[in-house]
Formats: C-alpha cells, structure tokens, sequence
C-alpha cells in the first residue's frame, strides 16, 4: 500500500469570484504558531503522526509533516512489510527523536490501517488511491485529522463515500487538507488573483490542460518476488505494480493528471456537465508489466457557462512533454504551470503580466504547514469536497476515452461502476478483479465496446 508517483458530483456547490479568493486566502502560508495555540487533538503540545502507505509519497508527506514543530511519528502501515522498514530507516534518519514507532506500532496487512489510525491524532493517507475512501471513512469514524493524497477515488461509489465523509468530518471538527498541492503554491495563487478577482483575462472561454511526459516507474514480476523474496500471488504482483490497475490506480489520467483538471475546475469555478474524448494504447499494448491502461488520452471537457477544457495526458517515451494550464478569455490569455510560472497576454499577443516571485516556497511543504496551523488553531479547513470533484472529473474523462462516447456527469455519478472490491475481501490468496488473459496480457478497454455502466 504506497503511492510512488511524484511530481456536483450531485449537490456540489460551484464557485464565484469572491469564493475563488476565499479559497485561495485558506491555502495562505502558516504562521509561527506557539505550542500551546492547541486544537482538537489529544492531550499534549504534541501532535501524534500516523502514516498509512509507506511507499514514495507516504514517506515524503511524513517527512514534510515532521518538519513541522512538535509533530512525533507514532505508527506506520502498509501491506508488506519490506516498504514500512525501508520508510521507517529513512524517516529515523531525517529526524532523529521524533520517530517513536516501535515494533508493537508497525502494522501489515490489509486491516492494519485501522490499527495505525488509532495511534495518531493526525493521519497520512497515502496508499493506492483505490483504499482511500475507506480509509478516508475510517480515520473520520475514528475523529481524527487528515491529510490524504490525491486523487481520493477510482470510481464514482468511491467518490460518493468521501463526500459522505467529508460531512461528517465537518461536523466532528477534524481538519482535511489534500495532496492537490498547486492550490497552495503562490504562483496558482496569485494567477488566480489576477484572473477570479481582477478580471485580466476577461471571462474564461476555453483551456488547455497538459500532462504529457515519458510515463512512471514499472515494476516486473521478477523485481516483485525479489522484493519478497519468493514467488509473488496475483495480488500481491498487482498491488506492487499497482499503477497500471485501475481497481487501485484509476489509469494515469486520474492518478496524474488530476493536478491539471482541479487547475480548470478551479478557475472555471465548476465541474464538467458532460466529456467526450479518444485514447489508447500505442506502446503498453504487447507488455503485461503495463496492465491495463491506456498510454494516451485526449479529452473535451464541457463546463455549464459553455467552456471547453482539452485535455491531454499521455505516457510515451520520446514524445512532447508538457505540464502545464492554459486559459482563453475574452480579453486575454493565462499560461501557467508549478516551475513557477506564469504568463497574461492580450488576445493581440500584448504583454499584461507575468509571475513575478522569486521565492516561490515548496506547495508540498506548504500544505502540510496550512494544515498543522489549522488543528493547533482549531480553525476549519476541509479540501475533501473539492479534491472528489476533480478526482470525478477525471474519472469522467476515463470513461470518454474508454468508451469513445459522449459522458455525462450525473449519468457517471449515478451509475459509474463499483472498480475496488473492498478490503474486507483481501487477502494475499484473493483473486484481483483483474486477471490476465491466456497470452499473459491484461484486456484493455476498447472504444466503442466499452461500456462505463455495465
């Protein structure tokens, strides 16, 4: 259970101007905050820090939160054992006497996120996005804390369960912040300042949104059964390689491309109402390693005031990489991406504005430093809402360029398939939902036979 990539929904409010800066003014940088400013969690200046899904993310969002002062490691879980030592070895080393995990406090296996939960005040949700609504589920239930990586779900039953939560924590006062980092870099910030509040671009009519690069990492059988130092079950090899199953990764255009699609929702200030979109696999198509996704999707993204986001994300080696935003208006043109940078021009190609900040701190830290300011304060914060409607956007898109067919948004809600079988149905011997056909090759979704709902 680790996530190693790196760097309404029906009822669903959508956002004005004056709500853009709203939002923007709770992502602002955390303040030096005395020990004593506590909040809602238990019993000392300490905040206790449990971390579920110790791979890559997992182990850098601790990091980030142990930087914080007063923030002690109490627990770790993840499926297998190898990934919680290695995390463990490293955060020991990163910030000595303030792991506290002893062997009693080291949790494997498929239920061990409940054990983990219940150490901590605050707790990291890392693993696969495919566990992240139950595990979402169980920390509210416990009344804990959270920050939780994006995206929050892989299929609409999984969104509609962390929106469910998301109310309760609400009402239990816990603080929810989420791994869209951009929302809290000052160059997203400041763009949207200038573009929400002060109208540069004039109203936005159309975007472009990109994730294009060479793809992530993969992991072959043999490096899995070397990993655990015998042979590997299925589900043991899918969940080492999980990337590339969309039972627990959702395909790339929800796990990575999430980043650019809650860039649009955010500015638009709305969700699609509907998408339609074409993809494929052009170089996964004759390797198992790769599973099941696509290595390309293109998407036309319909927004109700009539904007249409296209969207681009794709996963081939030698090919334009890109990862940026752009945005149409009617009197003007924003690009924009985390290097950072950013960019107004008149539709006549004029000069109006560009980023100007020298000191652009890290988002990745930053939203770790907003979230600890708001439990010592006792302040609200909660991302959830707004990270499951872009992790729905995304899904969206999934099932355009699967289908190759017009989607609609409360059609999709509605009716979109349950894809993760629950992990009260896991163990090391459970058959995946996934399985490989005779020649050792996963089937992949084909446009045109693919149907979303069935």
């Amino acid at each position: 259970m680790n996530n190693d990539s790196t760097p309404s929904i029906n009822g669903l409010p959508t956002m004005n101007r004056r709500s853009f800066a709203q939002t923007a003014a709770i992502a602002g940088a955390a303040a030096s905050l005395p020990l004593s400013a506590r909040g809602n969690f238990s019993g000392s200046d300490t905040i206790k820090l449990a971390v579920v899904g110790c791979g890559g993310r997992g182990s850098g969002a601790a990091n980030q939160a142990m930087n914080g002062e007063g923030v002690e490691l109490v627990a770790m879980a993840d499926m297998f054992s190898d990934r919680l030592e290695t995390s463990l070895s490293n955060l020991k080393k990163q910030h000595e006497g303030k792991v506290k995990v002893g062997d009693d406090q080291k949790f494997i296996g498929p239920d061990s996120y409940k054990d983990a939960i219940a150490q901590a005040d605050l707790v990291i949700l890392a693993t696969p996005p495919g566990f992240r609504p139950i595990h979402f589920e169980e920390a509210i239930r416990q009344g804990k804390h959270v920050f939780m990586e994006k995206p929050v779900a892989v299929d609409a039953p999984g969104v509609r369960r962390v929106l469910a939560a998301a109310k309760e924590a609400d009402k239990k006062g816990l603080k929810v912040v989420c791994g869209l980092q951009r929302r809290y870099q000052n160059v997203y910030k400041e763009s949207l300042k200038k573009v929400a509040e002060e109208g540069a671009i004039g109203d936005i009519v159309s975007g472009q949104i990109y994730w294009n690069s060479g793809g992530v990492w993969v992991r072959s059988r043999d490096a899995v059964e070397k990993a655990l130092g015998r042979p590997a079950t299925e589900l043991e090899y899918q969940m080492y390689n999980w990337y590339y199953f969309n039972w627990m990764c959702g395909d790339h255009i929800v796990e990575q491309h999430v980043h650019n699609i809650d860039i649009a929702n955010w500015f638009i200030g709305a969700h699609p109402v509907h998408a339609q979109g074409m993809g494929g696999r052009e170089i996964r198509k004759d390797e198992s390693d790769f599973g099941e996704i696509f290595d390309h999707h293109y998407v036309e993204f319909h927004y109700p005031g009539g904007q249409i986001i296209n969207s681009q994300s794709r996963h081939q080696k030698g090919t334009y990489s890109a990862v940026f935003e752009q945005f149409t208006g009617t009197k003007g043109r924003l690009e924009i991406s985390g290097r950072p940078k950013a960019n107004i021009t008149g539709l006549d190609g004029s000069k109006i504005w560009r980023y100007r900040g020298k000191e652009d701190p890290d988002p990745y830290q930053t939203e770790h430093d907003v979230l600890q300011e708001h439990i010592r304060q006792d302040k609200p914060i909660n991302n959830a809402v707004y990270t499951a409607e872009s992790t729905f956007t995304a899904i969206l898109g999934r099932y355009a360029t699967y289908s190759g067919k017009i989607v609609k948004w409360d059609e999709a809600m509605e009716k979109g398939t349950e894809l993760f079988p629950g992990l009260d149905k896991l163990t090391p011997a459970s058959v995946p939902p996934v399985k490989a056909g005779p020649d050792g090759l996963y089937p992949a979704p084909v446009p045109g036979q693919f149907d979303p709902f069935a």
